[in-house]
């Protein structure tokens, strides 16, 4: 789940996601696309303009009418239209970002790009078919909450679509993308999802986040299928590397934009320090599994306790309250077992 990081920047939470278009710089837009049934809210795409090639967006939104919408109007009103997309970056594969870039595709022609650690990812969706969150259900068993596993498996996640789920044109390294005189830094950013890359323009000092560094929420870690043998640790060392690039601008997928990439990264880092001292005093002297620790950390900023998550928010807890686990599991501080019925088991070493 996203919980808040360290300090919350202030802002109104409603305005950032108001309809229409945001100029950020001369020729670079944010647009804010409607969620369905989401507490996000919005996402962000943005639009570049002024290329030779047409409008490049960053992200495409969620494949959703009241979304393809919404990008038609704020691009009505910079004085454009849809036909004039030519190139979609999107930053990761979940389908707030993803499927829309798809449509698009498939009703303009536009090209898509993705990062080339999505691509086991892809394959899993369109081997699995299915929206419900396998990855994640699978974490759940091995960390002792699989009553939980079962009653989210159960839950609606809506229906496969496999026309959303195409694979991009392009899969993306580290490299340097150019449209006309403005150039795009691909930098793999694996955490969220082993794929997430973030674009950079330097020229312009703007870093287009996506999910990986938000303004006042930290993201899910590891929420995909087939996740990552130690996401969170993957997800840190992706913060750390964001303080070697020069800083910029934050063009975050959700929220509004930031000052500076550097400041609210240190500030996710410091929260994420402040969550493993939390987690390893909670395991204490005893030894437990991921869902009991979950169930004696609060959640929110609110502290909400574990028992007060809806079930689909107490699955995101327990999973990122195994992230962490295994992360202090690596660094030494504590012994994770398993048991014979597949449980992973947690104990602090002493020192």
């Amino acid at each position: 789940m996203t919980t808040p990081a360290a300090r919350t920047p202030r802002f109104d939470r409603g305005r950032w996601s108001r309809a229409g278009a945001e100029t950020v710089r001369p020729g670079v837009h944010r647009i804010p696309l409607p969620l369905p049934d989401d507490g996000l809210r919005a996402v962000n795409v943005y639009a570049l303009e002024g290329l030779a090639e047409g409008l490049v967006l960053i992200d495409g939104g969620w494949s959703v009418p009241e979304s393809r919408k919404a990008l038609e109007d704020a691009l009505a009103g910079l004085g454009h239209d849809l036909g004039e997309i030519s190139h979609i970056l999107v930053t990761h594969i979940h389908r707030d970002h993803y499927t829309q870039a798809v449509a698009l595709r498939r009703l303009l022609g536009s090209r898509v790009y993705l990062g080339a650690g999505e691509r086991r990812g892809l394959e899993l969706l369109g081997s699995l078919r299915t929206t419900r969150p396998a990855g994640s259900l699978e974490t759940l068993t091995r960390s002792g909450a699989g009553e939980l596993a079962e009653r989210v498996a159960a839950m609606d996640h809506g229906d496969f679509d496999p026309g959303v789920w195409e694979a991009p044109d392009r899969w993306l390294a580290a490299e340097e993308l150019r449209f006309g005189d403005t150039r795009l830094r691909v930098v793999p950013t694996p955490g969220h999802t082993r794929g997430h890359v973030v674009y950079l323009d330097q020229a312009r000092g703007l870093l287009f986040s996506g999910d990986h560094v938000l303004p006042h929420i930290t993201p899910s870690i590891g929420f995909e299928l087939g996740p990552a043998e130690l996401p969170l640790g993957d997800y840190l060392d992706s913060l750390r590397m964001m303080t070697t690039l020069a800083d910029a601008r934050l063009l975050p997928a959700h929220g509004p934009v930031g000052d500076s990439v550097h400041a609210r990264v240190g500030e996710l880092l410091a929260h994420h320090d402040d969550r493993l001292a939390q987690t390893l005093a909670v395991v204490g002297a005893r030894t437990l599994t991921a869902h009991d620790v979950a169930g004696e950390l609060g959640w929110t900023r609110r502290k909400v306790p574990f028992a007060d998550l809806t079930a689909f928010n107490q699955m995101l807890a327990v999973n990122e309250t195994a992230a962490h686990l295994d992360v202090l599991a690596v660094r030494g501080h504590l012994r994770r077992t398993r048991s014979a019925d597949g449980v992973d088991h947690y104990t602090a070493l002493a020192g």
